[in-house]
């Protein structure tokens, strides 16, 4: 069996979204599958975080790339050419019997077009709340434009998957019916509280200090001037020197957050998901989350994972697995002095921080990745048996909005890859 992957971020690019594509192509490689990716062409002095992952986990991953821009004002983000061609050749090329549009942007959109005109069944992943981002990018009037297009992207596939039953629950509210809640995993083996390491504290100046982290963007729709202005508050209502706060990862706002730094912080940018950064997570005391518009909220199954106790509110995806007072603590959205009465809370009473920690590995358990690419591989499987026999998907217009009509088509007798 063959899937091919269409994606507008994919690694060396670092988010929740190239994380779970790669995983998911190392995942059903070793399930049999053959797997190709179509994704943004990078910059050679890009540096790749992902170590094995870079290259999906196996070196025989067929991948073609666009050539891309970076977007204005977030660089990390590229933005695809549109070169149908070059997709609609390695749909041609792999033959695929799935295609998966991982994202709705211009890589997603042509290998929805592609596979439509070669009668290739699709498939697409709702990962990202784009609606809710308006009103963190100040244009909250177009999220119901963004709505109907994210509507109209799904509605395409034979299948939408979604980390999160409030994601879930948002998709059957705009039309997208056959919706399936798929991705909930974390590398429990990698994310390890036995990754702690005295060294690393000792190495931030925090080795008796209880240590909070935020692990993700830098953006405005993660809401980190929430926990910057809570860290303020917790700081000023504690004994000095017991508390610092460890931010990772890079983003648009990294260069602003850098400039409000006190002495009592510490910021690591990306760090390698091999060894780097499980270890800061299994380090660290406390993790913090602010933001209110995540579909699943990986950094946060990470961090519960290492046994990390996690302040968040709890929205979207991060509802489905936060749970008050047995793996972590809530607070109310965009309310830095409650969150930082949370931080309080678990800087004055270890034992507390170690109860919920333990409760936050328990949830963690139970969300094996190993479990997911065996649902996924089901999945897949079930929903190309479900198609009639010889039957085949035909897009009559582009660009226009795809229309599917049964046809007949057989499928090339020799592939190479």
């Amino acid at each position: 069996m063959r899937v091919l992957y269409c994606t507008d971020t994919y690694p060396p690019q670092v988010n929740g979204v190239s994380v779970v594509t790669a995983l998911s192509v190392a995942g059903l490689s070793e399930r049999g599958w053959d797997c190709a990716v179509v994704s943004p062409r990078y910059p050679a002095t890009m540096r790749n975080t992902f170590g094995a992952e870079g290259d999906g986990g196996t070196m025989e991953l067929e991948r073609t790339t666009l050539a891309s821009v970076p977007m204005p004002g977030y660089a990390e983000t590229r933005l695809c050419a549109p070169d149908y061609l070059a997709v609609a050749r390695a749909v041609r090329r792999f033959a695929p019997d799935l295609v998966h549009c991982e994202t709705e942007f211009m890589a997603g959109r042509l290998g929805q077009i592609a596979a439509a005109r070669s009668g290739v069944p699709i498939a697409t992943s709702y990962h990202t709340d784009f609606a809710k981002y308006t009103a963190a990018y100040g244009v909250p009037r177009l999220e119901r434009t963004v709505s109907n297009y994210i509507s109209r992207f799904h509605r395409r596939a034979l299948r939408t998957y979604t980390p999160s039953a409030p994601a879930r629950d948002y998709l059957h509210s705009i039309g997208v019916a056959n919706v399936e809640v798929w991705g909930r995993g974390v590398e429990i083996e990698a994310f390890t509280p036995r990754r702690r390491s005295a060294a690393l504290r000792a190495m931030l100046g925090a080795d008796r200090k209880f240590v909070f982290l935020y692990a993700g963007r830098l953006a405005a729709e993660k809401g980190v001037d929430v926990i910057l202005e809570a860290f303020a508050i917790a700081r000023a209502a504690l004994p000095p020197d017991s508390i610092h706060l460890v931010i990772a990862g890079g983003g648009p706002l990294e260069d602003d957050i850098r400039a409000s730094a006190t002495q009592d912080m510490s910021f690591l940018g990306y760090l390698d998901r091999g060894r780097s950064l499980p270890e800061l997570y299994a380090s660290c005391d406390a993790f913090l989350f602010s933001s209110t518009t995540e579909t699943l909220g990986l950094v946060v199954l990470e961090a519960m994972a290492s046994g990390m106790p996690v302040i968040a509110t709890p929205a979207g995806g991060v509802a489905d697995h936060l749970r008050a007072e047995e793996n972590g603590l809530t607070y109310p959205p965009r309310d830095a002095p409650a969150m930082a009465a949370q931080m309080i809370r678990l800087a004055q009473d270890h034992a507390l921080a170690a109860r919920l920690g333990a409760g936050a590995r328990l949830t963690a358990e139970s969300l094996s990745w190993e479990l997911e690419y065996d649902r996924l591989d089901l999945s897949y499987r079930e929903l190309l048996e479900d198609q009639p026999a010889g039957a085949s998907w035909y897009c009559s217009s582009f660009p226009s909005a795809i229309s599917y009509v049964h046809t007949r088509s057989e499928r090339p007798a020799n592939v190479t890859r």
